[in-house]
């Protein structure tokens, strides 16, 4: 890197991204030598300013509302970076073209907050609150501020990997069971989650709690379509989001049942395995499209299969 691409960078740039991986105070110095007047002529006089001010403020970025720490990275998602921080966790876009998706999870949530059955509302993340970064000179980048109600919490995917031999449908009965009553919500205030994957529904094993993340991708207004298909996961979605159509509670229930299946693997039993058939139909119209009915059948399903519900501890 040459004097001039170092001033460029510092001028576009933010503290966050100049100073949140590897080593900070070698990357400063590093910075610091390349655009110093010294090196770098009067050119380098605004950009070695900047750099000191990005230095003193590295791993804090504030709100009108308050003061957040970049210092704790708990998670590197498909789009943000998710933070810990006092209030829950602060989700920075890392690339200002999908601000849009984070907007889309904002109003989501505001809607979910506003229209939702409050009895439910635990199953979905909280929104404190959301703003704009300035990232350089002309860019910002949206980040969200967002709390859950539980602590240990777990991504289905971790429980695919720790569980490869499939999961025991009793136990995958309670997590599909909340994850259905978390669809019911969001469907009944208007809103279709859009990425039912393994990465965006957490479970707190202890407790046996559930919580439907990532609402970057949904689909709140009408006429809206799912704006994005989560990287790496196109074969889960059905035909109506690869071709641009409309989205329904049908899409989301699709998803579940193809995530909740496989899960189990070969251990689901016949009957489950023509309920999560039938979830899958190819057009829309054949799928069930609403949760609570679904819930209610599931429930009917399961009592048949092994009796009166009982809690059934889990641990990873």
């Amino acid at each position: 890197m040459n004097s001039d691409e170092a001033i460029a960078l510092v001028e576009r740039a933010t503290a966050e991204e100049l100073f949140g991986g590897g080593d900070a105070h070698q990357r400063y110095r590093m910075l610091a030598k390349l655009v110093h007047p010294d090196a770098a002529g009067p050119r380098g006089t605004k950009a070695f300013a900047r750099l000191s001010q990005l230095w003193r403020n590295r791993g804090v970025i504030r709100s009108a509302r308050g003061t957040y720490s970049t210092e704790t990275l708990e998670h590197r998602g498909d789009l943000a970076n998710l933070y810990r921080v006092p209030e829950g966790h602060l989700k920075l876009v890392r690339d200002p073209a999908c601000n849009d998706l984070m907007a889309r999870e904002a109003t989501a949530l505001r809607r979910l907050a506003s229209h939702g059955d409050p009895r439910y509302l635990p199953y979905v993340p909280r929104l404190v609150e959301t703003f704009h970064m300035k990232s350089g000179k002309s860019e910002t980048r949206r980040a969200n501020v967002i709390g859950v109600s539980a602590a240990r919490l777990h991504s289905l995917k971790e429980v695919r990997e720790r569980r490869a031999e499939g999961l025991d449908p009793r136990d995958a009965a309670w997590m599909w069971r909340r994850l259905l009553v978390a669809l019911g919500l969001a469907h009944r205030a208007g809103v279709v989650h859009g990425a039912v994957v393994a990465e965006h529904v957490l479970i707190e094993p202890d407790e046996h709690g559930v919580v439907l993340v990532d609402w970057c991708y949904s689909a709140s207004e009408a006429g809206d379509r799912i704006p994005a298909i989560v990287p790496g996961h196109r074969d889960e979605y059905p035909a109506e989001v690869l071709s641009r159509g409309t989205p329904g509670p049908y899409t989301d229930i699709y998803m579940a049942a193809g995530l909740m299946a496989g899960l189990i693997g070969d251990r689901a039993p016949k009957p489950l395995r023509r309920f999560a058939d039938g979830c899958r139909l190819a057009a829309p119209r054949q799928r069930p499209d609403d949760a609570w009915r679904l819930l209610e059948e599931f429930d009917e399903l399961l009592h048949r299969l092994y009796g009166p519900r009982k809690f059934r501890p889990f641990t990873l």
